[in-house]
């Protein structure tokens, strides 16, 4: 199955994000329990983060992520892209 990669940036501020954290925190167990090896994290140095997950094509991929509670209330902006690994 393809990988994924939603990389975003927040763009509203820190107090109104952190009320959607755990939501988005639940989101990911729940896509791990259904198989897409999901991973969220956020960069040490600068605001945003990622999500790494499997999905069968990108359509899927886009539908995953307009159900993550970040962007459904608008704490992210974000870029998708397929991402095709070269060495495991």
């Amino acid at each position: 199955m393809p990988w994924f990669v939603k990389i975003e940036e927040g763009k509203v501020d820190k107090n109104i994000f952190d009320q959607y954290v755990p939501a988005h925190k639940a989101y990911v167990q729940d896509l791990i329990a259904k198989g897409h090896k999901a991973r969220s994290g956020y960069w040490a140095s600068m605001g945003g983060g990622m999500l790494l997950f499997e999905a069968a094509s990108m359509d899927e991929a886009k539908a995953i992520v307009a159900l993550d509670p970040l962007v459904q209330n608008g704490c992210v902006n974000y870029q998708l892209y397929e991402w095709r690994i070269v060495v495991e």
